[in-house]
């Protein structure tokens, strides 16, 4: 019972240093060695046979993920763009009342 525990702080801890990070740089190395004990230790202490295919699955996402960072940094010029335009727009029409 004490292994699960352990397992299920190891998971917390992890899920909010990976979400904390992406605010935070400078401590890129740190933060990925960090994780990846954690995910370690969850791994040995938290994932069951059942959820061994689920894990593998995710697993796969670290090879699609250059891919995914690309899409995610295009579809953010794209629409920061379009932001752009809304907001000179408003401020063009609010000059003019």
């Amino acid at each position: 019972m004490a292994n699960k525990s352990i397992g299920n702080w190891a998971f917390l801890i992890g899920l909010i240093i990976a979400v904390l990070a992406g605010f935070i740089n400078g401590y890129a190395a740190i933060v990925a060695l960090v994780i990846f004990v954690l995910g370690l230790i969850v791994g040995l202490l938290n994932v069951t046979e059942k959820e061994s295919a689920s894990i593998s699955a995710l697993s796969m996402f670290g090879v699609v993920e250059n891919y995914i960072i690309a899409i995610l940094g295009n579809f953010v010029a794209f629409v920061g763009a379009a932001a752009l335009v809304v907001a000179v727009k408003a401020i063009f029409e609010t000059g003019k009342r």
